[in-house]
């Protein structure tokens, strides 16, 4: 009896030995996104090793291009708008005769040329392609503190130039009225396509395409751990570089988040989560931002995003004439800044553009994408990310577990409560909402990012997230 009782013990033990080792050892093992190591070059890659030297850059304009410019600006054909339908339509052409008349008579692009090249501009070539790129350090640093290095990605239609306001607050934040216990060593890279990046020569540059150059370039520059932020593409540029070095990003900061794999819950929580908000995770915020749905979701997705269709689909056609007529590409681009920035701009005859923004601001924005011609091969980027489908790429379906600050602004195009990003994000140590602002965070409200960057990086530091992830 003893022997029985003795051996059905062993065999309680060894069941329960067999099933606490495979829990131990078979647990799955998060995945991370692999390196995208290509050649996007013209023509075969050379068998010789690349040129990885960095090199000083400033951005310069020839007389000759801006006599092309002022050529085509006194040429353009205006078409005239239907009767009070303000920004409805689209750019309004009676408001846009006065931006155009601004450009030719009163914008100095020459002295904008100055503000652009006041912080050190650099290129390198990565994948066989001239990465563009800012450099920020800072002008002092308190005794025994280290810059701590931040790589900051632009999104469409924006530049690098979107962060020139926010850049001085995370290098010299003491001079700024903010906390100096972190100061930032800030890197702003053009992705390759836009701006002064060299575009891509070959298909399929997509945004872990351009993750891995950038984790090559921060690693170029000697910096093995560092930080990111971004919105727009950035928001899935850095996100991805999370994914695929999360011991090398110790933090990952977001200004904008979606999420494109959506399950049950998500569809009851969109029927349901305005009569339930605590069922599924929703805060009073969450409801006022996201409903009623079919309005401030489904209507406004397809009210905003036939563009994505064009460049997803036939980028080079409507890009022949963008990279044509200044005044097209000034229409096309100005329609952005003005609903991205508050759907409600496109109830004003002037669409709102400087309520946020200056003139010269937007110009210069959309001087980088003429003088460097980049407008057909940034709108490529919409068709290499989306024309296999959205939910089938391998970065879609792999979670993010680097420790990760999320800063919800109330006039983004669409609303994702952190309910949602949490099941992609799966370390998020801070969400907020912030108070106003819209799609182009850094440069509508450059001190509320910062400050939202600062406490994040802050909680990061203090409690040693990054060795947790």
């Amino acid at each position: 009896c003893r022997s029985l009782a003795g051996t059905m013990l062993l065999e309680v033990f060894l069941v329960l030995g067999t099933l606490l080792i495979y829990f131990l050892f078979s647990k799955k093992k998060e995945e991370t996104l692999p390196f995208k190591d290509g050649w996007w070059g013209r023509g075969q890659k050379p068998v010789t090793k690349e040129d990885s030297s960095i090199r000083p850059f400033k951005v310069e304009t020839t007389e000759e291009e801006l006599s092309d410019l002022f050529r085509r600006l006194d040429q353009a054909r205006f078409t005239e708008p239907l009767e009070n339908t303000c920004f409805h339509y689209g750019t309004n052409s009676v408001h846009l005769r006065k931006v155009v008349s601004y450009w030719k008579n009163q914008f100095n692009w020459k002295k904008q040329v100055e503000v652009l090249n006041k912080y050190p501009q650099f290129k390198t070539k990565i994948q066989g392609i001239d990465i563009h790129f800012v450099h920020v350090k800072p002008p002092r640093l308190p005794e025994g503190q280290a810059a701590k290095p931040l790589l900051m990605v632009h999104g469409w239609p924006g530049s690098f130039y979107e962060f020139y306001k926010i850049i001085p607050l995370l290098t010299d934040p003491a001079s700024h009225g903010l906390s100096d216990e972190h100061i930032f060593e800030v890197i702003c890279p053009s992705i390759p396509g836009y701006g002064f990046s060299e575009a891509p020569h070959k298909k399929d540059f997509n945004s872990v395409s351009a993750a891995s150059v950038f984790y090559e370039l921060m690693l170029r520059l000697g910096f093995n751990e560092f930080y990111t932020q971004g919105g727009d593409w950035g928001w899935l540029i850095c996100t991805n570089l999370a994914q695929i070095a999360p011991n090398h990003v110790k933090g990952l900061h977001l200004n904008m988040v979606s999420v494109s794999k959506l399950g049950l819950t998500h569809l009851l929580s969109v029927l349901l989560g305005r009569y339930f908000p605590g069922l599924f995770g929703f805060q009073d915020e969450d409801v006022r931002r996201m409903f009623p749905f079919l309005k401030k979701g489904l209507y406004r997705i397809l009210s905003e995003s036939g563009y994505a269709h064009i460049q997803a689909t036939k980028p080079d056609t409507a890009g022949c004439g963008l990279n044509d007529s200044p005044v097209g590409l000034a229409a096309y681009i100005l329609e952005k800044f003005s609903s991205w920035t508050d759907m409600e701009f496109q109830n004003l005859e002037d669409g709102g553009l400087e309520r946020k923004f200056s003139l010269d601001d937007l110009l210069t924005n959309i001087m980088i994408y003429w003088v460097s011609g980049c407008i057909v091969s940034s709108m490529r980027f919409y068709k290499e990310n989306l024309q296999k489908g959205i939910g089938t790429q391998k970065h879609e379906k792999l979670t993010v577990q680097v420790p990760t600050g999320i800063a919800a602004f109330p006039n983004e195009i669409l609303h994702i409560p952190q309910a949602w990003a949490k099941k992609k994000y799966t370390n998020i140590v801070s969400f907020h909402f912030m108070p106003r602002g819209g799609h182009f965070a850094a440069f509508e409200e450059p001190e509320l990012l910062a400050k939202d960057i600062l406490q994040f990086v802050d909680k990061v530091e203090k409690e040693q997230l990054w060795k947790k992830k």
